[in-house]
Order: C-alpha cells, then structure tokens, then sequence
C-alpha cells in the first residue's frame, strides 16, 4: 500500500529540485536573484499542490501501466 504521506513526500523533494532549477535559470535570465527568489518561492507552493494532486488522480484513476495480479 502507498500511503498519501508518500504521495506528499514526493511531492515536496520533486518541487525543492524543481524550484532550485526555476530560481537559478530565473535568476540567469533576468540578472536579479531577488527576482529569482521570488519567482522560486511562489511557484515551490503552487507545483507542490499541483503535483500531489496529480500523484493522488493517476494514483486513484489512471490505470495505464498497472498490472494486476
């Protein structure tokens, strides 16, 4: 069984990576790390929640690639 603090966990470490990559190549782009930071910091908060709640939908009613015994 996989439990939903699995789902959450996962969720969290994707987006710490994600967001390290958006405040960097934001960063990058505008020569501003306060703007790099701030961009980082407000999507670290809407992509966690937009994944989990894309780990919990295939989880619960996307089938593809599972295999039941």
């Amino acid at each position: 069984m996989i439990t939903r603090r699995r789902h959450f966990a996962k969720a969290v470490s994707w987006r710490v990576l994600g967001t390290i990559d958006t405040t960097l190549l934001t960063w990058i782009i505008t020569g501003s790390f306060h703007v790099g930071v701030m961009v980082g910091g407000v999507e670290i908060l809407t992509k966690t929640l937009l994944y989990y709640v894309h780990e919990r939908v295939w989880y619960n009613y996307v089938k593809f690639g599972v295999i039941d015994d």
